[in-house]
């Protein structure tokens, strides 16, 4: 067998398995998706505020943006000639919405968590991860030279069981404890409250939070689970992304400066990858200050993600979310694949999740919800199940 077929061989057991994956073109207006000519309710995206398909937006941003400003590309790394006024002007506007903290942006969410991790860490360090935190991480904790161990998912009694255990060994002298704040495949939570009074306890303890699915939805002005239960000071590697509910591209840290100027001279995905396109910084900016101003909003759509996980816990499926990420967990991949099939015809675009991405005979539909869609469209979706 040549070293082709075998490649070939592997893609057919993933496709007998259910679990190919393939691109798709598409094209997308408002709360809708077309493919291959036919229009759907995108219940796929991660714009949970709408803003990534607001026009007006988008043109009032180009109408206060002056030409000299509109940069498409750095050409360099920010530690060369990449660091333009419009990535200080963000990293600014983000220290001050996070109560004066340092504040890191990234070329992207990925790009964060497999740099930072590996730059914090060294063979004296423990990194205690959940069970179910994203890939980005995992890769971030294999680059490492860290010990690690995952504690059981959201247990956090395993996980202070592993501090007493782990906490007094003389060859550790650094513990970080890797969890989002809200799980991106079950949408359920971390209690961030009960998890900071854990790392009081221990003083070799740093918490190292991924707010990518909570930033621009949760809290007052929208600043994740960390405003929301008013912990953004205790978090000592506090991150998120800019590409879901913000509308843009990148990943950012909130932590305190002489983190900040570390990571300048050791995080390597930083010193060695050019730096994003200073347009897309100022778009950021953009995004992120009117964010802030929909808390309204935020409420309004909190309650109908409430009101949509009660209707699939009332047929029965199980479903585990607290959030807008709401999981309809069937089991079979094939099975799933089938439903997320019927459910497109139908006009919903619903995508099956399958091993690897999460655990075998636990694939499931992921309904990403959007403040642009109405419960009474929702309804519709529940019935067709």
């Amino acid at each position: 067998m040549s070293l082709l077929e075998q490649f070939e061989q592997q893609l057919h057991v993933l496709k007998k398995q259910g679990n190919l994956r393939q691109f798709i073109s598409n094209e997308q207006d408002g709360k809708y998706i077309q493919i291959a000519q036919k229009k759907m309710l995108n219940l796929s995206s991660n714009d949970y505020l709408g803003l990534a398909t607001n026009l007006e937006l988008r043109a009032h941003f180009f109408d206060l943006t002056p030409n000299y400003l509109k940069l498409m590309s750095s050409s360099s790394s920010r530690l060369l000639t990449g660091n333009f006024s419009q990535y200080e002007h963000l990293e600014q506007s983000l220290s001050t919405a996070f109560s004066g903290r340092s504040a890191l942006v990234f070329n992207s969410g990925y790009h964060m968590n497999i740099g930072i991790l590996p730059a914090i860490s060294d063979s004296k360090t423990l990194i205690l991860a959940d069970k179910l935190v994203h890939a980005s991480m995992i890769d971030g904790i294999r680059l490492s030279s860290a010990k690690y161990v995952r504690y059981r998912h959201n247990d956090l009694s395993h996980l202070l069981s592993l501090l007493h255990k782990y906490h007094d060994d003389s060859a550790i002298n650094k513990i970080i404890v890797v969890t989002e704040s809200i799980f991106s495949m079950d949408g359920d939570e971390t209690d961030l409250t009960q998890l900071v009074q854990i790392k009081q306890q221990f003083h070799k303890v740093m918490l190292y939070v991924d707010e990518a699915h909570a930033i621009g939805v949760r809290g007052g002005k929208g600043l994740g689970c960390a405003e929301q239960y008013r912990v953004i000071q205790e978090i000592d590697f506090l991150v998120g992304t800019f590409g879901k509910a913000l509308a843009s591209v990148g990943g950012y840290l909130i932590c305190h400066s002489i983190i900040r100027e570390y990571l300048i001279n050791t995080m390597r995905p930083l010193i060695f990858s050019t730096a994003q396109p200073p347009i897309n910084m100022a778009w950021t900016q953009y995004i992120f200050e009117y964010m802030q101003g929909l808390s309204a909003q935020r409420e309004i759509f909190v309650e109908k993600c409430q009101t949509f996980r009660h209707l699939i816990k009332n047929k029965k499926y199980q479903c585990p979310s607290s959030s807008h990420i709401v999981p309809i967990i069937i089991g079979d991949s094939e099975k799933t694949v089938a439903t997320a099939t019927r459910l497109q015809n139908a006009g919903y675009y619903v995508m099956p999740v399958r091993p690897p991405t999460v655990p075998q005979q636990s694939s499931r539909l992921r309904i990403s919800l959007n403040d642009l869609i109405e419960v009474d469209e929702l309804s519709t979706l529940v019935n067709l199940l």
